[in-house]
């Protein structure tokens, strides 16, 4: 009889990818709130660098370009953001969980592969979003910008930025080979960016030649349509050169990390 009574277990819950990725992404929020470096590369570091580039600005005839210094530090201050809080944080969280044998024990569970990454990204890029609007307020206010004139491009170069970057962070990830090694491979990127994309030097007062080469670079077409946003300037023909550049590097970055992103430790 006590055979027959026997209860059944009930099934465990079937789990999708949005709620697998919200689990592993609060796991790392809660590991990206205990490092130190990594808390400073992604609060702080954004917030003060808009200020050297508002010293700068000062001194540059921002207006032969059709510039003010609102405009100048709005995009700039977005790129520092996505730069430091979402690029930057996330090649060492690729790599040290990479190292830790962590990712490799996510793969073994439901997690897939793009799961795993794009979890993993969720908190740097949601603390860039906040950290950008914050700035947009910031720059509003203490700036006296008017409104948009463009949105949509803003909101584009923004969306598309915190992609590329995660993307990016994943594929230098690939070519990191240790946590230690994780603070200075970012550094091309960063380097580049701040002094080619028109962070702290706009392109339009670069000449002709090296303005061209400067428009391919990962982070330039984000500062053009964030810019071109405030400033209402951009042709057609520019923000649609600009979206295909972006998406250009991140199918680029895309490409690179399934070709190339390690799951394990290099031994």
């Amino acid at each position: 009889m006590s055979a027959l009574t026997t209860t059944a277990r009930p099934a465990p819950a079937a789990t999708t990818a949005l709620s697998r990725m919200i689990a592993l992404a609060r796991a790392e929020l809660t590991l990206l709130g205990r490092t130190r470096g990594a808390l400073v590369a992604a609060l702080f570091v954004p917030l003060v660098m808009p200020l050297s580039v508002r010293s700068a600005a000062e001194e540059m005839d921002l207006a032969g370009a059709g510039l003010n210094t609102g405009t100048m530090v709005l995009p700039a201050a977005v790129g520092f953001s996505l730069l430091f809080a979402v690029y930057s944080v996330l090649v060492g969280t690729f790599v040290v969980r990479r190292e830790e044998l962590v990712l490799k024990r996510l793969r073994t569970g439901e997690l897939r592969d793009v799961e795993i990454l794009a979890g993993s990204a969720l908190p740097a890029a949601l603390t860039g979003l906040v950290q950008c609007l914050l700035l947009v307020a910031g720059c509003t206010v203490l700036l006296d910008l008017s409104a948009p004139s463009a949105p949509h491009l803003a909101v584009a170069g923004l969306l598309l930025g915190l992609v590329m970057c995660a993307a990016l962070a994943a594929a230098t990830a690939a070519v990191t080979r240790t946590g230690e090694s994780a603070q200075a491979t970012p550094m091309p990127l960063l380097l580049v960016s701040m002094m080619g994309s028109g962070m702290f030097f706009p392109l339009e007062l670069m000449p002709d030649r090296l303005a061209s080469v400067c428009e391919l670079l990962p982070l330039t077409p984000v500062v053009t349509l964030v810019r071109g946003g405030w400033t209402g300037d951009l042709s057609a023909y520019e923000a649609l050169g600009a979206l295909a550049t972006a998406v250009v590097w991140i199918v680029i970055a895309v490409f690179a990390v399934r070709r190339w992103f390690r799951w394990e430790p290099r031994r």
